[in-house]
């Protein structure tokens, strides 16, 4: 990790010095100069202070067009109601599109380090609304945006308030007491957490089966994100963490930024101070500007004992809620969702956790990255995905052995789960349960910006 750590900053300082970054030695940047007679320069000047005031002691440059886009409105616009909510979370039901729906309702656990609109974007990709056109009853959290307040909030009540309480939610909605779960990033770490505290409190009935997308059990290899961890920088964040009760999702964001610093970075800068343009409006770069904060206990626990320690993946390495996690004694059905350029949650290291559960466990292999390869639509004939029926413990020997798919993993993943999605019934309409509609999707809860949070 220490060569690692080496090579990223090397490549940082290297990149930041590049001549494009510069006025002087930009030509693209000189012509214009000369052609506004400077003016590009002032209007870059606006927006960096614009960024600078925007942000917390880093320097997020804006990638995208803010105005361009409305939460609730030209994202994360398929129906539906909030049914339920605790300090952590909403719980949105999504109103039904088919004449009649799987028996099982299906749960989805996005992560809390982003909002979980990133499965709802547009008509067009959104996981949600697919799987509602499938005829699944659709179930999504919707983490809080916390602040200084949540500072006490762990690990374990994402589990207990979280995913728990949710599936409790559920079954009050459906009159259902078992649900199919998806789990996306640290969602479906916090899935796999679920899915073993469950087994040992003899209550695993209650999930048919569990889909890991881009999820990580053992942190052996902790991706990208690794350059950043070490005792004495979680240590650092540890103290940053007591001070102050959470850990600004802005931070976090330019962390991940850099990691594709010239993508993501540079280029950026140069559009916006150097030149004085207006980023274009671009979904996806809105969603990823569109950060979370982390209550203290919970991240600090999570650093340490997931990325620094490796502990999760050992049993009974740690506990939640007083009991011992043990992934051997999983038996529920899971699949496997990775892809082959994530740089976030390395797909070598996600086959990991299929070597550890004890039941049915299908490994799928999608192309593309992080993001991209998860939100695949079929009608987009993207990518294509790699399938192998067999497990061996070496991750290139599962792929050397695999058989390559055209088009999208979503179909494949919906024949999977057919065996667990129980009969054909009536749909279930949102507020006909025994939970009564708080309010319209996509919530209050995803509409948190951390300007607004931080200034409540």
């Amino acid at each position: 990790m220490k060569q690692e750590q080496f090579m990223f900053f090397a490549r940082q300082l290297v990149n930041a010095l590049a001549p494009t970054n510069f006025v002087l030695t930009n030509p693209q940047v000189l012509r214009k100069t000369v052609e506004t007679k400077g003016k590009n320069l002032l209007t870059g000047a606006k927006n960096l202070f614009k960024d600078v005031r925007s942000n917390s002691k880093v320097l997020n440059v804006a990638m995208t067009d803010h105005d361009a886009f409305d939460v609730g409105k030209n994202l994360a616009t398929t129906p539906g109601k909030v049914v339920f909510q605790n300090e952590l979370m909403q719980l949105i039901q999504y109103t039904p599109t088919t004449e009649q729906v799987h028996q099982i309702p299906l749960m989805i656990i996005p992560p809390w380090i982003n909002k979980y609109y990133i499965l709802d974007m547009k008509e067009e990709n959104s996981l949600v609304k697919w799987l509602t056109d499938q005829g699944h009853t659709v179930f999504i959290i919707s983490w809080v945006n916390p602040g200084p307040a949540l500072r006490d909030i762990h690990f374990e009540d994402y589990m207990t308030k979280g995913a728990i309480a949710g599936m409790d939610a559920v079954a009050k909605a459906t009159g259902e007491n078992a649900v199919n779960l998806i789990g996306y990033c640290v969602g479906g770490t916090l899935l796999s957490a679920t899915l073993a505290y469950l087994t040992s409190k003899r209550k695993a009935k209650r999930v048919k089966s569990a889909t890991y997308l881009t999820t990580l059990i053992d942190f052996t290899d902790p991706g990208g994100i690794g350059v950043f961890v070490n005792d004495s920088s979680v240590e650092s964040i540890e103290k940053m963490l007591s001070k102050r009760g959470f850990f600004d999702g802005r931070s976090m964001a330019f962390s991940f930024n850099l990691l594709r610093e010239n993508d993501l970075f540079w280029s950026f800068y140069v559009n916006n101070y150097l030149l004085g343009e207006k980023p274009q409006a671009f979904d996806l770069l809105y969603w990823n500007s569109d950060g979370t904060n982390l209550p203290a206990a919970m991240h600090g626990w999570y650093l340490r004992n997931m990325y620094l320690e490796n502990k999760f993946i050992q049993p009974g390495g740690v506990k939640l809620a007083d009991t011992p996690i043990d992934h051997r004694k999983i038996k529920t059905p899971v699949y496997f969702l990775s892809t082959v350029q994530d740089h976030i949650a390395k797909w070598k290291a996600t086959y990991k956790g299929t070597q550890v559960h004890g039941g049915d466990v299908t490994f799928v292999l999608s192309g593309s990255g992080h993001i991209a390869g998860v939100v695949n639509p079929p009608e987009a004939q993207k990518y294509g995905y790699w399938v192998n029926q067999a497990l061996p413990e070496s991750a290139d020997q599962w792929l050397a052995d695999s058989e390559k798919m055209p088009g999208s993993w979503w179909p494949h993943w919906n024949q999977w789960i057919a065996p667990y999605a129980g009969e054909w019934v009536k749909p279930r309409v949102p507020g006909d349960g025994e939970l009564e509609v708080i309010e319209d999707a996509p919530g209050s809860y995803v509409k948190m910006r951390i300007p607004e949070v931080l200034a409540g």
